[in-house]
């Protein structure tokens, strides 16, 4: 099946979140974003991450998305950012002007894209001299941890293995994403690993309703109706806190400098 990122239905799934502190402190470690003029935010999705950029210093963020309908949500759930602007556009061709961008942002981006090199390229071209690009997805390692209490995601394979081999098919290894990066020029090219706070749940069946709803989660869109009633079972029964929740993702993120 899979997600439908066009469908009018899913406008507001990737706006119901905010970025965590510990993925803001992660990038600021390595990049002043108070000295950023502009900075562009390619695969924005709900407009979580450009409100993100603005938040730790960057002056005005461009969103693009190739959805109308991520876009109209990203919009409204931005609207108290008038730093931020949204373009309509894609990895490949953002429409954009070159050596524009103090950042470049692809963030769960690159599991949609089979060639990352040729977005790697765009974001080169978009990049000032001495740019950052920051490159975030998960590798297949990072996405079969065992599930546990913060790690919601794994018990999904648990429960249906069937979704290893599509999980694995759309992730990119380390090496692919590190080895593209070097042959499309840039440099200073760093790797960190996060454990990102995705959400914090008031208690379990506020996890489960959100997971009802496969909020902000593609992967889920590949299970059926019955399938996903299926999912929630197993993961009531194998989740015994009772209190709240706090939902943790690991993410894989590469820094590289344009020179």
């Amino acid at each position: 099946m899979g997600i439908d990122f066009h469908n009018e239905h899913h406008r507001t799934s990737y706006t119901t979140r905010q970025a965590d502190r510990s993925w803001k402190e992660a990038l600021a470690t390595h990049i002043s974003f108070h000295h950023m003029e502009r900075a562009v935010d390619i695969g924005c999705g709900g407009g979580i991450y450009a409100k993100a950029l603005v938040d730790m210093g960057a002056a005005s963020v461009i969103a693009v998305d190739f959805s109308q309908a991520m876009l109209e949500g990203a919009i409204e759930n931005c609207r108290a950012y008038p730093q931020i602007t949204f373009v309509q556009g894609n990895a490949f061709d953002t429409g954009l002007t070159g050596n524009t961008f103090d950042v470049v942002l692809e963030r769960a981006l690159i599991h949609h894209i089979q060639d990352v090199k040729v977005c790697f390229q765009e974001a080169y071209r978009l990049l000032r001299e001495n740019g950052y690009f920051i490159v975030q997805d998960r590798t297949p390692e990072d996405c079969l941890l065992q599930g546990d209490a913060h790690h919601i995601r794994g018990y999904f394979f648990e429960s249906f293995p069937s979704l290893i081999q599509k999980e694995v098919e759309r992730r990119h290894s380390s090496q692919v994403v590190t080895e593209s990066l070097k042959e499309v020029g840039f440099q200073e090219i760093i790797e960190l690993k996060l454990w990102e706070t995705r959400q914090v749940y008031a208690n379990k069946e506020q996890l489960l309703v959100d997971l009802q709803g496969r909020v902000g989660r593609s992967l889920l869109h590949e299970l059926n109706d019955d399938q996903l009633a299926a999912l929630i079972e197993d993961i009531r029964k194998v989740i015994t806190i009772e209190g709240s929740i706090i939902e943790k993702d690991r993410w894989t993120i590469w820094i590289a400098v344009k020179k």
